[in-house]
């Protein structure tokens, strides 16, 4: 639900960077001194400051929040881009927890079972797999469901599983390095959108004015969205490449835990094997003894 209502609100941010352009193009900033001509009177130069004091007299301190707004309408897009970055990165955060998707009672749970005196007994592991769902447990289930079967089968098996709940867990992260992106193309969009637009404003200045200002303005002015792209994809790489990292780790402490476990199921090759109901669901049934058979 999270991944479609993310792939709605990209294209609502597109469509809204390129009415931003329209809208710019469509609503230019009137010009004071063109519109009463070239005969503007000149005000008088101030006096000149003591010599002891060469501060500017005129210099206010950059606020951050009004910066932003600088940007114009094209900030619009890049403030949806950064809200999808910061909601898949909570909910990663919060999803992504050891205890999430490998809870400690399902890993002191089946260390018991394989230790205990009568031998490791896989339906009680698969009891113990539906009590903790998680992705260890899916992964665990999985295999469970091929006891009895080569070797190579529950192998294969267990890889599908794991590649199930690795692009699971991947999805909202793929949604960050897509924000890491695109908020720094649209910024450009954003700075060549402005960079032309005061060339063009410059074009229509009278005769005497000061071109040098007027260009400096627009120029600061345009390079304000590729801040803006900027603030929002610095983060959003570092957020990924840490899921990234934690993803990766997460799931080499499940290899191992089924690595483990296959040393356990590996004795009932070919003695016994476990079935799910057909019409059962994959969380409310536990596998039933299908065939059992001597070697």
């Amino acid at each position: 639900m999270i991944r479609s209502a993310s792939v709605r609100i990209f294209g609502y941010a597109m469509l809204l960077a390129f009415a931003a352009m329209l809208l710019q193009s469509g609503a230019p900033r009137p010009l004071a001194a063109q519109e009463d001509g070239a005969n503007v009177p000149v005000e008088a130069p101030a006096a000149d400051a003591p010599s002891g004091d060469s501060r500017p007299r005129s210099v206010s301190e950059m606020n951050f929040f009004q910066l932003l707004t600088l940007g114009g309408v094209i900030m619009i897009p890049i403030g949806i881009v950064s809200l999808i970055a910061v909601t898949c990165a909570i909910e990663r955060l919060i999803n992504l927890r050891r205890s999430r998707v490998i809870p400690g009672e399902l890993l002191r749970g089946l260390a018991a079972l394989g230790n205990h005196a009568d031998g490791f007994d896989p339906r009680k592991a698969y009891r113990l797999c539906q009590a903790h769902p998680s992705a260890a447990s899916k992964v665990v289930r999985a295999m469970l469901l091929k006891v009895g079967r080569p070797h190579a089968e529950i192998e294969h098996a267990v890889a599908e599983a794991s590649q199930r709940e690795a692009d699971r867990m991947y999805a909202n992260v793929r949604w960050i390095n897509l924000a890491a992106s695109v908020a720094p193309l649209l910024g450009l969009l954003g700075t060549v959108w402005g960079i032309i637009d005061a060339f063009y404003r410059m074009t229509l200045l009278a005769p005497g004015q000061n071109r040098a200002v007027q260009l400096a303005d627009g120029i600061y002015t345009a390079l304000v969205t590729t801040f803006g792209g900027l603030l929002v994809a610095i983060p959003a790489a570092v957020v990924a490449h840490f899921l990234e990292g934690r993803i990766q780790r997460l799931f080499h402490d499940i290899d191992e835990m089924v690595f483990d476990l296959l040393a356990q199921v590996e004795r009932f090759e070919g003695r016994i094997r476990f079935s799910r109901p057909a019409a059962d669901s994959d969380a409310a049934h536990e596998p039933i003894a299908a065939a059992n058979s001597t070697r």
